[in-house]
């Protein structure tokens, strides 16, 4: 659920339960097949959906599946490297997506931190969310999906017979930990039409593209010219029903605590559109494949992404 709330926010911050507390000189790379236990079609797209992650044209959630977000993906890359944008991973495709020539897997040694958590059981109702000291991460493996920008089912795939909860444990996890910094962006766009969400930089070049969610029949997308006037992590989420048209009747006014399954997820980024904004998720499997109650949601990484990237008074354009 996001937006059309009055939404307060806290800039007091919770430990993001493993996600940026990485101690990253425990992964090393890995040589060979992206991942034996697949076929070599899957092999090829989670290849490609790595690769685009890594060059800001990411793809959403990484999961071996081919779908609308993969081609979306693709085709922005290809637009922004002046290939046909057929969304389709042709030579020419694969020849720019590998020119770093990484290894689209890696190995990552579980942390004890990691184990440690900590973890919720998270209720499904807002009410009853709003009960908990926090809403962090319900499980090792949605944590570390959200730092490998992985699905848990996934990261089981990928590592049969291992357990992730286990100190020490090597698994092997997609490689985004070292991409390149992100360009300089001077222009924030969202096209409700591709559900997409993307970066200008000064001269009106596309320089990142994200899936995002935006908007629906009820509370649908306000197309104009806004600007970005706060960013805020790790808020606290204030639930008022009587601003949502399909809000439970029985609901009161409850505030969320801070944490990655809060309704706007690590990062709320305030437009100048009242009650709107660009934020996280804690259902990042859900970018670009549903609708909003009017705001853009992001995965939780592309919101952090975001909130280094964008400035106070940047220009954000919202269109069909």
């Amino acid at each position: 659920m996001s937006s059309n709330p009055v939404l307060r926010f806290s800039m007091r911050l919770l430990p993001l339960f493993g996600l940026c507390a990485t101690a990253y000189a425990q992964v090393a790379p890995t040589t060979g097949n992206p991942a034996a236990t697949t076929a070599p079609e899957k092999r090829d797209v989670l290849r490609a959906q790595v690769l685009l992650d890594r060059a800001y044209f990411s793809s959403g959630e990484i999961d071996g599946h081919r779908g609308g977000n993969l081609k979306k993906a693709l085709a922005g890359f290809q637009r922004s490297r002046s290939i046909d944008d057929d969304g389709r991973l042709g030579p020419d495709t694969w020849a720019q997506l590998e020119r770093d020539a990484v290894p689209p897997l890696i190995q990552y040694t579980v942390l004890e931190a990691d184990v440690a958590g900590p973890f919720v059981e998270l209720p499904t109702g807002l009410i009853e969310q709003a009960a908990l000291p926090a809403l962090g991460y319900t499980s090792i493996g949605e944590a570390l999906g959200e730092r490998f920008h992985a699905s848990p089912k996934l990261l089981a795939k990928l590592n049969p017979g291992k357990r992730l909860d286990r100190v020490g444990e090597v698994i092997m996890v997609p490689n985004v930990v070292d991409a390149a910094p992100l360009p300089v962006a001077a222009q924030v766009i969202v096209d409700r039409s591709e559900r997409t969400l993307m970066l200008a930089d000064a001269d009106g070049k596309i320089v990142a593209q994200f899936p995002s969610s935006t908007g629906s029949k009820h509370d649908p997308l306000p197309v104009g010219d806004w600007t970005v006037e706060s960013v805020s992590v790790n808020p606290v989420y204030y639930y008022s029903p009587e601003l949502f048209w399909n809000a439970d009747p029985t609901h009161v006014k409850a505030e969320l605590k801070p944490g990655p399954n809060n309704p706007v997820g690590l990062v709320w980024i305030d437009l100048s559109k009242e009650h709107y904004g660009i934020h996280g998720t804690p259902e990042p499997s859900r970018i670009g494949k549903t609708e909003s109650n009017g705001c853009i949601r992001v995965t939780n990484w592309t919101a952090m992404l975001l909130s280094q990237a964008v400035k106070n008074k940047m220009p954000v354009l919202l269109r069909e």
